[in-house]
């Protein structure tokens, strides 16, 4: 198998869309002959013309109200919004309209869409092109919310969400667009959306991360085993629906959990996981849920290593629950 960067294997995931299935089109800001900001969509236009890879105003509630519409007509469309910090004005379109399509029509009606967002921080790209907004979508029913942390996973899921008659969210950590590489198919292969994945195995402490956060934990998580601490490290990879399974059962067995994400820690999704970790399986705690995030501040430019957890910092964490 070739090795893949994440752009590859998410353009490698649209290629093998748009071949197999010729209603998938792709839009959005610069998508079309630029090939997107981060070159994600890259030569789809000069491959499958301008009717199916085309730009968009710079209007995001009128890019996800058009996918909505294409659904609707047959289509499956792939809508990019160029920047998570960017897709608040399509909140309204996503939430009251996308992930109500299928209940409020009885059923007449699925919403086969798929909404590509760049997210998260560690690019010094300051506060408008940094923000960890992904809880602000997980509390929407109707919708899944989906963030690979590697390359193979991101061209599996990117082809399951591109084939799933529900809207998917897909979010697209841009420090991982380059740095992360592994070995993925060309040909076309599902990754299952709902599925956790276990990196590492241990008995001491449960570690739950999601997107860039995942590289950082397993450096923590290899750090802390010299010491002779041994975890869990679970991969969410779907946030909604969340494999719950996963999650309580690591947490049974380890009876100690740490959470990291980057997006700040109030009302973060993590306090969600909490939350769902004292209801059903408070019995099997032998320490206090730990969480490791963002400060609830504004990501500042310069600073962003600061405000990002960071190895050490989720391993001092894990060092000091397995104490407890």
């Amino acid at each position: 198998m070739p090795v893949m960067n994440y752009i590859q294997a998410l353009n490698s995931a649209l290629n093998n869309a748009m071949e197999e299935d010729e209603r998938v089109v792709v839009f959005g800001e610069d998508v079309g002959r630029m090939g997107g900001v981060f070159r994600v969509t890259d030569g789809l236009q000069k491959r499958f013309g301008e009717k199916r890879c085309f730009d968009t105003p710079l209007c995001e509630q009128g890019i996800v109200g058009s996918a909505i519409g294409m659904a609707i007509g047959g289509l499956r469309p792939v809508a990019e919004i160029q920047f998570m910090d960017y897709i608040l004005p399509a909140y309204d379109q996503i939430a009251n309209e996308l992930a109500t399509l299928r209940y409020r029509s009885g059923g007449q009606y699925a919403a086969p869409v798929v909404v590509r967002t760049p997210c998260c921080g560690g690019i010094h790209g300051g506060h408008y092109h940094s923000q960890s907004t992904e809880a602000i979508f997980t509390s929407v029913p109707g919708i899944h919310v989906v963030m690979p942390s590697d390359p193979y996973d991101a061209k599996g899921l990117l082809i399951s969400a591109i084939r799933s008659e529900d809207p998917v969210l897909f979010l697209e950590p841009k420090k991982l667009y380059r740095s992360a590489k592994a070995e993925v198919p060309e040909s076309p292969y599902e990754v299952p959306i709902g599925k956790a994945k276990r990196l590492r195995e241990g008995e001491h402490v449960t570690v739950i991360a999601w997107g860039v956060m995942v590289k950082v934990c397993e450096k923590a998580v290899d750090a802390v085993a010299e010491k002779g601490i041994r975890c869990d490290l679970i991969d969410l990879r779907t946030l909604t629906p969340l494999d719950e399974e996963a999650v309580l059962s690591s947490v049974e067995k380890t009876g100690r959990v740490v959470i990291v994400h980057e997006a700040r820690r109030n009302t973060g999704y993590g306090a969600e996981l909490a939350a769902l970790i004292a209801e059903r399986a408070l019995l099997s705690l032998e320490a206090p849920i730990r969480r490791v995030t963002g400060f609830d501040v504004h990501c500042p430019f310069t600073l962003d290593p600061y405000f990002l957890p960071d190895p050490p910092r989720v391993a001092l964490a894990i060092e000091e629950t397995a104490r407890f």
